[in-house]
């Protein structure tokens, strides 16, 4: 099997991944308007995406551990793209919120399953290899969103914007699917279907948890700091995130190259450290340029967070590449449900600078935490 033939039909069916999950999310102030929904009624449907995440994670690891990540792959990708258009014909909210948990199950399926894929990869190429795969997923933000602009303004309804990207996913996935990894190593082994994980899984998914808290409190409340912390007017309130996303992205390009030179635990180090000083930057210094500087670093901190985890949980002992990167995805996933609400919560009882300083003890957890482990 050639390499690079392999490593590229494995970052497209990553970009594919993005580029439908992007597509979803540029559609959604459209399909809130459609569906007459106040922002407490979207917000409540928005719930069912991660809750069909979170169903999905437990069976995707005994999947991909019975029948290997090719098959869970292709399946999971078909169903992916074929639950997007049909979001675009809910007519009420509660048929909405049915199809956001199949998207949400299909997505995160796939994504266990093209992460085994990307291990495989890595144990071809010998090196660090898996942030790369991770950038593409960031490039195809960028491009659905891009995409899903340009259909804003031509003035096409999402079902049909959503037809257009399925059409794209299903044509990724046959010109890939015969050059993807055929069996992962250890995919279908000794290893149990329900194994309990070891104190090095159990620490690779507390500092998943603590990156995807930190990227969580970017997501969603980056814009909210800039407009409350900050006082800048609404054309600037999304240039934090802009910022914090650009270093995010390209991080995620060179980490491969300062993983294979520096190692997985210094990177590890390096990355806490970023994250911790790019908080506290932008909060002691709450004034534009400072907090733009800040949030790039937050972005580089956390870009290789996600991508060196899941590696290491790939080269799991104690479980399968399958259950093991289930494992570290269910801790790290927690992050996203909680972390942002309950920077809401802190931020009520106390102020925005307050919370952030918070996350940023989350930042310097990364770097203690991964001080101590035998990587």
């Amino acid at each position: 099997m050639n390499k690079r033939h392999t490593r590229i039909a494995v970052s497209a069916l990553f970009f594919l991944t993005g580029l439908c999950f992007a597509s979803w999310a540029s559609r959604i102030p459209d399909i809130q308007q459609t569906l007459g929904l106040n922002d407490a009624g979207l917000g409540g449907v928005l719930l069912a995406l991660p809750v069909g995440s979170i169903i999905s994670l437990p069976l995707a690891g005994v999947l991909v551990s019975k029948f290997g990540s090719r098959q869970v792959l292709i399946i999971a990708a078909v169903a992916y793209g074929a639950v997007l258009p049909v979001l675009g014909l809910a007519q009420t909210s509660w048929e909405l919120s049915i199809f956001l948990v199949f998207f949400g199950f299909c997505g995160n399926l796939a994504n266990i399953a093209v992460n085994t894929q990307a291990v495989a990869v890595e144990a071809m190429y010998g090196r660090s290899v898996m942030a790369s795969f991770h950038g593409l997923w960031s490039v195809a933000g960028f491009t659905g969103a891009a995409i899903g602009t340009a259909m804003v303004g031509l003035h096409l309804a999402p079902v049909y914007h959503f037809l257009l990207i399925t059409a794209i996913a299903w044509t990724i996935i046959l010109l890939t699917m015969n050059r993807i990894v055929p069996h992962v190593s250890n995919e279908n082994g000794n290893q149990p279907l329900f194994g309990k994980p070891d104190m090095f899984l159990l620490t690779l998914g507390i500092i998943a948890l603590c990156s995807m808290i930190c990227e969580g409190t970017m997501f969603d409340w980056s814009g909210v700091y800039f407009r409350r912390a900050l006082h800048v007017r609404d054309g600037l309130s999304g240039a934090g995130y802009a910022a914090f996303m650009s270093t995010m992205a390209s991080g995620r390009f060179v980490a491969d190259r300062l993983t294979t030179r520096f190692g997985v635990k210094k990177m590890l180090l390096l990355s806490g450290i970023l994250t911790a000083t790019g908080l506290m930057v932008a909060v002691i210094f709450p004034y534009f340029l400072t907090a733009m500087f800040g949030f790039m670093l937050v972005g580089a901190g956390v870009s290789a967070v996600v991508p060196l985890v899941y590696s290491a949980a790939g080269r799991s002992t104690v479980l399968s590449p399958g259950m093991a990167l289930a494992t570290v995805s269910t801790i790290g996933y927690l992050g996203f449900l909680f972390g942002p609400p309950l920077i809401g919560f802190v931020a009520q009882a106390t102020s925005l600078g307050v919370s952030f300083s918070m996350i940023a003890v989350m930042g310097a957890a990364i770097a203690v935490m991964s001080s101590r482990i035998k990587l």
